[in-house]
Formats: C-alpha cells, sequence, structure tokens
C-alpha cells in the first residue's frame, strides 16, 4: 500500500506541477487577470476552496492562473508576497518552481534535436568528454535517460547540490560527477536525478558556448514570450520574489533560504504564474510561439510518450510526467524548493492547463489538490454538468485522535498512527512522508501540506482500521530496548541550518530523516554503512558514516553528499549582556502586568506532600541551569490545588510502568520570569515567557518535570537535557532513540489524561487547563513560607490522592504506541 502510494504522488506530483497560466495578451501593468464571464462559477469555487486552504494550511501567499486555448481565463493572486510588509501576492508576483525548471531544460534540447546538432540516443560524453562517471556497466548513459531519469545516476552531485549554498558553478557541479559511481545500470530503473537534469544543461552550455541562464533566455523563454522569468536572479525579478516559508514535524519555522543551486539546469528557473500559462499556451498552440514556430507539434507529442515503459504505461516522458486525469491525458511536472511548490499542468488534448504557486516548503499537495480541482471544474463545464465545491475536511476529535494512536498492520501495510496536539498523523512504517489525517464525513483521509488524497480512505473497525481495501490489525509492540550500542555514535543531526538531516533509531534500526519530511529505515550492510530502501527520495543509495577516535561519527556521506554532524546545543550557554545580579535587581524593582479580571483564590499546594512518588530537582535552586547560576534561595515547588491533584493523579498512572516525577520547577514568581526573558537572546525566546505576558508558572498552573525509575531513582534519558535551548527539546522532537521518545510520550500521555498540556518546545513543560482562572503572582519562595496570615495566601499541604481510576495501564500502553 505504502509503495502504491508513493506511486500515485510521483506521477501526478510530476504531472501536475509544470503548468502555470497565462495569457499571450495581457497588460503587463495589471496585477491579476479578472475571470471571463463564463468562468464566474468555476473561479467561485476555487476562490472559496484555496482561502479554506490557505487558512488551513498556513499559505502566505498563493498565486494561480487558468487556460483555455490561447486565452488566460483567470488569473489571480492570494495572500502577501512579502508577509512582513503586507505587499499583496498577484498574478504577476514572481516565484521559485524549482524542478519545472526541467521541462525547459529539455524543450532546449529538443529544439537542437530538431536541427539535427544532438542525438538523444548517443552517448552523452560524446558532446561532453569531460563527463565520465565511474559506470561499472556496460551501456553508456544518453540523453534519453537523463531527460526521462532513467540514467542510475545518483540524485544529487558532490558539488552544487540541492543542500549546498556555495553557488558552484554549472561546470564544477557536472565534473564533480565523475567521482560519483552508477546506481543503477542505465535505462533499467525510474530513479529521479537532478545532476542528470544538470548534464542536460550543461550539454547545451558546452554546444553553444553560452552560459546555460543566457542560452535558456534567448532560445527559450524570450521567444516563448516569459518576459518574467529567468534562470538567474535578475535584479528586476528579485523586486518582485515573494518571500517563502520553511517548517518542520516538530515547529520548526525559519525563512526560506535564497541561495543558487550548482544545478540550476534542474531546479533555479524564477518565474510567474502568467508567464508559465504563456508556455502552456504554446504548447497547446503545437509549439507555435507569439511570433514564430518554436518546437515542432510532433516533437512535443514525442516528449509526451513514456520513456521504457510498458505499452498504457504512464511515467516520465522526455522532461514531462504523464498520467491521465478521468480518462484525459496530463502532462506536467512539479516543482519543489525551498519554500516554494508548483504545479504546471495540461491536458494538451482539451487545451485546458492551471498554474498554482505557494510559498509553504514542501505543500506540493495543496498546489496539486488546487490544480487537479480546476481541472475538473473546467472539463465539467465544458461537458455542460453540474459542479459545487468540493467537500472540506474536519479535525480528528481528540479523543479519537488519542484512542487510535499506535502501530497497525505488519510488513510493507504497517502504519503508524501518531497523536501530536490533538492531531491525528500517519506515517507508513517502511518510509514515507507523514501525512495529517482529517475527517471527511465519517471516514479519515490524508489532508495535509505533504498529502491531500479523500481516496485513500481509513476506517476505524473494532480496534483496528481498514486503510482503502486491506484491514490492518493493531498491534501490541513491547516496550522499547536500548538500541545497539553500535548505533551511539551514529545518532544525532547533520547538515545544514536549512537543510538539517536527522539520524534516529527506530524499530531497532538505523532511519533518516532527509530533507525536512522524508523518513527512511536503513538497511545495514555493515558497522558503519547502510544502504536506503529501493523507494522514495534516495532510491537505492547508501549511507556512509566517519568515525573519529571516540568511535563518535563526524559526517555521513549520503550518495554523493557529504554532511557534517552539528554542534551539539545544550541550555547551559546563554551569556546575557548584564549580570544575573543586575537582571535581578530590575526584575525585582519591576511590576508585574496588571490584569483587570475576577480571579480565583489562590491556592498553592507543596507537590511533595501529594504523592511520596514526587520528588524534586529544582534546578533554579543550582547553578544546573541556562543562566548557571541560581535564581531561587530554596528548592520548593508549588501549584495550585487542582493542578496539583491532578498531577498526583497522573504521577498514580506512572506508577505500573516504574515511573515517578521528578520534578524541576512549577510555580515561579514573576520576577524570575523577566529575568529570564531578559536574559535569553533573541532566538531563544520561544524557550522562556514574555513578562509583558505573564507565564502560566506565575500563576501556579505550570510544571517542568521528567520521569525517574522508581526502582533507581535514576533520571530517565530524554530527547534532550532539561533546559536545553535547542530543537532536541522540542516536544515531538524525531531524533533520538525509540526508548527515549516512548518514555517522552509516557510522560505526555499521563499528564494529558489528566488536563495538562505539553508546550510544543519542551517537552518537560506542561500547563494545567484552569491556567486562565489564576492570577500572575510575585511572591518569592521565602513568603510562601511565612503563615498565611501575613501575606494574605493560602498554602496548605494535602493529603495523598487515593487511587481513582484502576486499569489504567492498557490505556497509557496503546498510547504510548502510536508516539514511537
Amino acid at each position: 500500500m505504502a509503495i502504491l502510494i508513493r506511486l500515485k504522488r510521483v506521477l501526478v506530483y510530476g504531472a501536475i506541477a509544470t503548468f502555470l497560466f497565462a495569457g499571450t495578451v495581457f497588460a503587463e501593468d495589471q496585477a491579476n487577470i479578472a475571470a471571463r464571464s463564463d468562468y464566474a462559477a468555476i473561479v467561485a469555487a476555487l476562490q472559496t476552496g484555496i482561502l479554506h486552504e490557505m487558512e488551513d494550511k498556513e499559505l502566505p501567499a498563493f498565486s494561480i492562473a487558468l487556460v483555455e486555448g490561447d486565452q488566460i481565463v483567470w488569473a489571480q493572486g492570494f495572500g502577501y508576497q512579502d508577509p512582513d510588509h503586507k505587499t499583496p501576492a498577484t498574478a504577476h508576483t514572481v516565484y521559485r518552481v524549482g524542478s519545472v525548471s526541467k521541462l525547459f531544460t529539455d524543450i532546449a534540447i529538443m529544439q537542437m534535436v530538431e536541427t539535427g546538432k544532438i542525438n538523444l540516443d548517443a552517448p552523452v560524453n560524446q558532446y561532453i568528454p569531460d563527463f565520465h562517471p565511474q559506470n561499472p556497466f556496460s551501456k553508456p548513459i544518453i540523453l534519453r535517460e537523463l531527460m526521462s531519469h532513467r540514467s542510475g545516476l545518483l540524485r544529487e552531485p558532490p558539488v552544487g547540490d540541492y543542500f549546498d549554498p556555495t553557488e558552484p558553478t554549472l561546470q564544477s557541479t557536472v565534473r564533480s560527477m565523475n567521482s560519483t559511481e552508477l546506481v543503477y545500470d542505465p535505462g533499467t530503473h525510474l530513479k529521479y536525478s537532478n545532476a542528470g537534469i544538470a548534464i542536460v544543461g550543461y550539454t547545451l552550455q558546452e554546444l553553444n558556448h553560452e552560459p546555460f541562464p543566457e542560452y535558456l533566455k534567448q532560445a527559450v523563454l524570450r521567444p516563448f514570450g516569459m518576459n518574467e522569468s529567468a534562470f538567474a536572479p535578475e535584479p528586476e525579478l528579485l523586486r518582485n520574489l515573494a518571500k517563502a516559508s520553511m517548517w518542520s514535524y516538530d515547529g520548526l519555522k525559519f525563512p526560506a533560504p535564497t541561495f543558487e543551486l550548482g544545478l540550476a539546469p534542474a531546479g533555479c528557473m524564477y518565474s510567474t504564474v502568467t508567464d508559465l500559462a504563456q508556455f502552456l499556451m504554446v504548447l497547446f498552440n503545437g509549439g507555435r510561439g507569439p511570433k514564430t514556430q518554436l518546437i515542432k507539434r510532433e516533437t512535443l507529442e514525442q516528449m509526451w510518450v513514456p520513456q521504457f515503459a510498458k505499452p498504457g504505461q504512464k511515467g516520465y516522458g522526455l522532461g514531462f510526467a504523464v498520467s491521465e486525469l478521468d480518462g484525459h491525458r496530463i502532462i506536467g511536472d512539479g516543482g519543489a524548493i525551498y519554500g516554494f511548490a508548483t504545479e504546471v499542468v495540461g491536458l494538451p488534448d482539451d487545451k485546458l492547463g492551471v498554474v498554482t504557486v505557494t510559498t509553504m516548503d514542501a505543500a506540493n499537495a495543496v498546489t496539486n489538490a488546487v490544480a487537479r480541482q480546476a481541472l475538473q471544474l473546467m472539463l465539467a463545464q465544458r461537458s455542460g454538468k453540474s459542479f459545487s465545491a468540493a467537500e472540506n475536511t474536519k479535525p480528528v476529535p481528540v479523543e479519537l485522535a488519542r484512542k487510535l494512536a499506535g502501530r497497525y498492520g505488519e510488513g510493507d501495510d504497517a502504519v503508524d498512527l501518531m497523536e501530536r496536539e490533538g492531531t491525528l498523523h500517519m506515517l507508513p512504517v517502511g518510509g514515507d512522508f507523514e501525512s495529517q489525517l482529517r475527517m471527511l464525513g465519517d471516514v479519515l483521509v490524508p489532508d495535509s501540506r505533504l498529502e491531500i488524497d479523500p481516496n485513500t480512505k481509513i476506517i476505524p473497525v473494532d480496534g483496528d482500521i481498514r486503510l482503502a481495501d486491506k484491514l490492518l490489525k493493531r498491534m501490541d509492540l513491547p516496550r522499547p530496548t536500548a538500541p545497539a550500542e553500535q548505533f551511539a555514535g551514529l545518532l544525532g543531526q547533520y547538515g545544514w541550518d536549512h537543510d538539517i538531516l536527522y539520524v534516529l533509531e527506530k524499530d531497532g534500526k538505523l532511519n533518516v530523516l532527509i530533507e525536512w519530511f522524508e523518513f527512511d529505515p536503513l538497511e545495514q550492510q555493515s558497522t558503519d554503512s547502510f544502504k536506503f530502501p529501493a523507494h522514495g527520495l534516495y532510491n537505492g543509495e547508501s549511507a556512509v558514516f566517519t568515525r573519529d577516535a571516540s568511535r563518535r561519527a563526524t559526517e555521513v556521506k549520503i550518495g554523493a553528499v557529504v554532511f557534517k554532524r552539528r554542534e551539539d546545543a545544550t541550555g547551559l550557554q546563554v551569556h546575557p549582556v548584564e549580570s544575573i545580579t543586575e537582571l535581578r535587581r530590575q526584575a525585582l524593582a519591576a511590576k508585574p502586568p496588571q490584569e483587570n479580571k475576577a480571579f480565583r483564590a489562590s491556592d498553592l499546594v507543596d507537590l511533595t506532600t501529594l504523592d511520596p512518588t514526587i520528588k524534586l530537582d529544582i534546578r533554579y535552586a543550582t547553578p544546573n541551569n541556562f543562566l548557571g547560576t541560581p535564581v531561587y534561595e530554596e528548592a520548593k515547588a508549588f501549584l495550585q490545588r487542582p493542578a496539583a491533584e491532578a498531577l498526583a493523579r497522573a504521577a498514580q498512572k506512572l506508577r505500573p510502568l516504574g515511573y515517578g516525577f521528578l520534578i524541576h520547577d512549577a510555580y515561579r514568581p514573576w520576577y524570575v520570569t523577566k529575568i529570564f526573558w531578559d536574559a535569553a537572546p533573541a532566538d531563544k525566546k520561544i524557550f522562556v515567557a514574555d513578562p509583558q505576558e505573564g507565564s502560566r508558572h506565575n500563576r501556579g498552573c505550570a510544571v517542568d518535570l521528567t520521569l525517574y525509575d522508581l526502582k533507581t531513582g535514576t533520571e530517565v534519558p530524554m530527547t534532550s537535557a532539561y533546559d536545553e535551548m535547542s530543537e532536541r527539546s522540542y516536544a515531538f522532537y524525531p531524533g533520538g532513540t525509540s526508548l527515549q521518545r516512548w518514555d517522552r510520550a509516557a510522560l505526555r500521555n499521563a499528564l494529558e489524561s489528566e488536563g495538562f498540556t505539553v508546550y510544543s518546545y519542551e517537552w518537560w513543560h506542561f500547563d494545567y487547563k484552569d491556567w486562565q482562572q489564576y492570577p500572575i503572582l510575585n511572591l518569592t519562595f521565602e513568603q510562601l513560607s511565612q503563615p498565611a496570615q501575613s501575606r494574605g495566601e493560602r498554602v496548605q499541604q494535602s493529603p495523598p490522592i487515593a487511587n481513582s481510576r484502576r486499569g489504567y495501564w492498557p490505556e497509557i500502553w496503546n498510547a504510548f504506541l502510536g508516539a514511537l
């Protein structure tokens, strides 16, 4: 099932991601193109859907163009191309269109084929003699194989790859491939290769004795009437370039990087939806541009035939992905480059096309879904059929999400369902993207930035699930064991800030999370050598680690790309400009914010009086914290009574697992919150509360804690240390080991069952549900220790909480399984 879903995604993404709509005639100063009168109903339906997706998926900008024959019938932007300055996105907003670039590189090659200057079936090194990778197979690489992703080359070159921010030349990028070895015999396997299209572009550069970007502009872009497009960051285009956003599963968010790739022919084109629509119109017009014939109709038809395919089989033609939509031939290609997602699709026999682009990394599922809906609406209108807006999905109820969390199925069919902050997510155990599930009627369907597929239905069935046509049984997985010692030196983060590689352990195997979104289990070949599965982005490639004298890996080479280990960030590295003594003086002199509302009376309870298994390790009473100095005079922990009693009930639920709570912090005076805020650097503010708003700790309704082993008294290792200001501290950080993530989930599930909610950036921080009912307090621990009458507060000890919920073990055990 997972393999079928992957194959479908490849074909649909490839077929839909290349067409953006533009018209041959439009006013250059017109920001958008109004809908043609007969398209009013279609546009109304699409606008409703686009606005829904933008809100639901948090997309900053979205542009779309519709093409019918030789006319743009509608083109419009939504949202902001520059959110900071509220600059609206339009039909002329410039986007980076990623792999849509490949189509134009391949068009340029086919122009040369028409003039007899190139033979698609001649060895490519006949045209570029300086290209000679290690080829253990008898068959040489030809251009036809490069253009249809059948060359057997690695996905990325050693230099100028997708990760490389140094902006090397195209020549350096291609020549670096000479140090690589083919993964597959040319022509035998479909293996997507950015490096392969870089070689195609380099062939153009060498044969025409002109830099690739300039040659493409003169040979393809300008003759096609695409005046807002280029393969180089030209100043006039950059002025209108949208700002794009990056994200991760666990909550990282940052601006997309803007460096140029060394493999420009494969992914460095800038364009607008109107220019890409103009491209579609040239295709629909049989290759004739605004002034002359640019490529023969017969040549385009040749490009739209799947290469190395069986009769009737879909796949890649020469550049174009070829598939079907409701019985209609569909061509195109998808684009994904840092922060941008593009879909360009056309129905050449019907002369209908759509272009969609957004500024959220890897959100191709959204651009794909909107483009598909647009084409279906256009076809329906042409055939006289009625249509209505698509039904929107709804969130999965929180209780259902928690109930369904777990492992289902075995072998290639196995999937993990994971509850995260009240949402439900699905990940094939064999590797793939993670998809959020939502309700469509009474069934679950994938609906996220990465996958939208209303035809893949997940139906709960008596504790199991039905996925498509298969019943998958819930699996009772044992508590994970510690990973093999040989993995210890390999786990961690590698690569760059803009693209982190995560090496983790899952189910006793080494796994990677690569390019932010693809999980891949690796098969061990030797001590430090592993192989990727025969599917996915790095199909058939290897991961080879290099260790230092301590047996700790310093880098990993995936294919030909070297990922250096990133420095381990710790929480004890904050060095404020002013001394802590001075920050304390300022904080004690300051006043908490005024709150004009009625609150419950404060009733703080000493946590050590609630349950004998609750222990204290109050870090802020010691130097062992992110400031490196004590800020409390005493090591004490208090919570408001309802929160304290809920904590005690959660502690009782953990006893069958052999765990107790180790408290690091609870009630915190407001002045300490101000010290933390003033001391933390700007990029670490997510780990501290803004004193102008007050912390939930200040209200006595937040607790920082971890687990300890009841038998040994030792603290349970988690994915990060307490107080560590790094991504490893995030509540849903994907790295570490199965056991660490299981224990982290044990902590979270026990507390969430009693009304606490984890803070997404700190796995140890939990807020009680009634925090808004209590005021911000600024009493020191010393003041709290005074008699209640002298300060108008009430602090009491509480009797132990009786075990009011038996039989919790099966519930908490099953809930853990979904978080591994």
